[in-house]
């Protein structure tokens, strides 16, 4: 007789609950059939793996490196089953996903696949792909490393951000190289700046690592920012002004997940990130894995 998923499920079941009635009730069969099944697994195995008396019930000394054995390998195939059947993917994003194009593409994905789409903050997305917390991000930076799929998708034009008890605030606006002369406020963690824009930049730099630190030491006037345009349009702060950056290069907005982790409907969502994204001329090529 071959062995079958549900004589594995049977041992550990007894194994778990520490009784056949236990386990014949969380397997929601008869006992006299939990009864069965183990005979013949315990058969074709050619070994015994529980001690019965009328007051106990062990596992043998089989029976426990069996079981060890099998809850790993149930283990691996609930999460494979899961990660093919789950209709739900989980977007991560550090601040203020683009609009509209995000809700574009969660109402795609939605409307076509009966799948949810469920947006999430993290301040580091990166290391939320890599807890398995998000199935994608959109991040705006390159992500270094072969196990990630980044998928360019379209160009976020930089503004400044400045303290309104700055001189700066009352600019209709600003050169980006003169930017290279001032106090810089970076979010290291998820910010689309880096010292290294400005080659010759000699001036202080303060980091932070989430977007509302960056914010406030904006607004506290420890320096001064740049942000995406999207920023202008969604962020209110009272000390903090956005202003024109002239000459800015743009910001790339990327959809990325971990190469081990694509399944059909994550596909399907970055198929709807790319598809939404503006067209050709405004947007950079899309890298397929």
């Amino acid at each position: 007789m071959s062995i079958e998923l549900r004589h594995l499920r049977a041992a550990v079941a007894i194994a778990e609950a520490g009784s056949f009635t236990a386990a014949a009730n969380a397997l929601h069969i008869t006992q006299p059939a939990l009864t069965r099944t183990v005979q013949q697994l315990e058969t074709s195995l050619g070994v015994r793996l529980f001690d019965r008396t009328s007051r106990a019930l062990a596992l043998t000394e089989d029976g426990a490196g069996f079981v060890e054995k099998v809850r790993v390998i149930l283990g691996d195939l609930d999460s494979a089953v899961a990660l093919y059947t789950n209709r739900s993917l989980v977007l991560g994003f550090s601040w203020l996903l683009p609009d509209p194009w995000a809700q574009q593409v969660i109402d795609d994905v939605e409307t076509n696949s009966r799948a949810t789409v469920v947006p999430r903050r993290c301040d580091d997305p990166i290391a939320a792909l890599n807890n398995a917390t998000v199935d994608a991000a959109v991040v705006r930076r390159d992500v270094p490393g072969d196990e990630f799929v980044q998928h360019p998708l379209f160009e976020e034009q930089r503004i400044a951000a400045v303290s309104t008890a700055s001189p700066l605030a009352t600019r209709e606006s600003i050169d980006w190289a003169e930017f290279g002369t001032l106090p810089l406020v970076i979010n290291t963690l998820s910010g689309t700046t880096s010292e290294d824009l400005w080659p010759n930049h000699d001036g202080p730099v303060v980091t932070c690592s989430n977007f509302d630190e960056w914010l406030e030491l904006i607004a506290a006037d420890r320096g001064v920012g740049t942000v995406p345009e999207v920023a202008r349009r969604r962020v209110t702060h009272r000390n903090v002004q956005f202003i024109p950056l002239v000459g800015a290069p743009p910001a790339v907005v990327r959809f990325v997940y971990r190469r081990n982790r694509a399944t059909p409907l994550l596909r399907v969502l970055r198929d709807a990130a790319i598809r939404h994204s503006p067209p050709p001329g405004s947007a950079t090529v899309a890298q397929h894995d």
